[in-house]
């Protein structure tokens, strides 16, 4: 029997399934493990290759694993799936992972800093908070509504259902109703209290990391952004270019070709779903409220060819090229000169 060279690891809550190779690809290791001896069994191997699915707390194990002196590699759960051999389970899996891993063509996701994962947990919890503001605006426009009282769209426009909620004098809101509503009012200004702290926080990482700083020079991208980017993409060099990054956030064309013959379909949508909404959301504000995007003559001319929201995919595609540029040769955004 050999000595382990590589290592599938297949992640759970509770029940880890090793499958380790010797360097002529036989099988050494078949077994379970339990939470517990994870770190003691890998302890006493010598320094080996481990693969994991870039999965939940697969970057925590993947920092824990190279202390000990392993070479770990996290892949995408997808480009995994294609080796799997039969029926699913525990062992396929981790099979699987130990066959992917020795592939030339595999890609790999660079494993996160505990700063990144910290500051992506920001992220996340506000996008969850203002998921849940939003519900809380939806119904308390929804309840007033059935009493009469109907406001302008817009998160500012609240203001004025939440002032006759709280307003005890306006005997147009039974007194039963107002009971009700004040606790979604609070609920709203609570949200949007812990939202707001939120962005201070994640305006300060940014303050002090000087890939977000860099991001941010770009038109069309501000702290919210960059930070998330800079959080997200942990190696930029793991981009060929820019059109692979983009792709990579699923802002190219979905392919759907053969026999030589190119059919092209809507966005892919691959890729990290936040970023991508981030990106074309600021693009859509660019178009609305940028004088320089109004007289760019890339976006005039796209604009006056395609509807809208092709334009807005097409000028977040171009923003993200432009992000990893940035990033990829660590230097700021420097407009070029049009002539008119």
């Amino acid at each position: 029997m050999g000595e382990i060279t590589t290592i599938g690891l297949d992640l759970a809550k509770n029940v880890f399934q090793v499958h380790g190779l010797d360097e002529m690809g036989a099988p050494v290791v078949v077994k379970r493990l339990r939470r517990s001896q994870v770190i003691g069994f890998f302890a006493s191997l010598r320094p080996s290759l481990i693969g994991m699915e870039a999965c939940a707390t697969a970057h925590h194990w993947a920092r824990e694993l190279t202390k000990l002196g392993h070479a770990v590699r996290l892949m995408p759960p997808q480009y995994v799936k294609a080796y799997v051999k039969r029926n699913k389970n525990d062992a396929a899996d981790a099979a699987a992972i130990c066959e992917a891993v020795r592939r030339p063509s595999m890609r790999f996701v660079p494993v996160k800093t505990i700063e990144q994962q910290s500051a992506l947990l920001m992220h996340r919890t506000r996008d969850l908070l203002i998921r849940q503001r939003t519900m809380l605006v939806n119904a308390l426009r929804g309840h007033m509504a059935e009493f009469g009282f109907v406001e302008a769209q817009g998160l500012h426009k609240v203001a004025g259902l939440i002032a006759i909620v709280t307003n005890d004098g306006d005997e147009r809101l039974p007194n039963l109703a107002r009971q009700a509503l004040n606790l979604i009012a609070e609920q709203i200004t609570e949200l949007q209290n812990r939202i707001s702290a939120l962005e201070r926080q994640i305006l300060a990482w940014h303050k002090n990391n000087p890939v977000s700083q860099r991001l941010a020079t770009i038109p069309g991208i501000g702290p919210i952004i960059a930070t998330a980017i800079a959080a997200t993409v942990a190696d930029a060099s793991v981009f060929s270019s820019g059109r692979e990054f983009a792709a990579w956030l699923g802002l190219v064309p979905r392919q759907s070709s053969t026999g030589g013959k190119a059919r092209l379909g809507g966005i892919s949508k691959r890729g990290d779903s936040y970023l991508r909404r981030l990106l074309v959301n600021s693009a859509h504000t660019v178009l609305l409220c940028s004088k320089a995007a109004k007289v760019d003559p890339w976006v005039v001319s796209l604009r006056s060819r395609k509807p809208r929201l092709v334009v807005a995919v097409a000028l977040a595609n171009k923003t993200a090229r432009v992000a990893w540029a940035v990033m990829s040769r660590h230097d700021t955004y420097r407009r070029i000169a049009v002539a008119a």
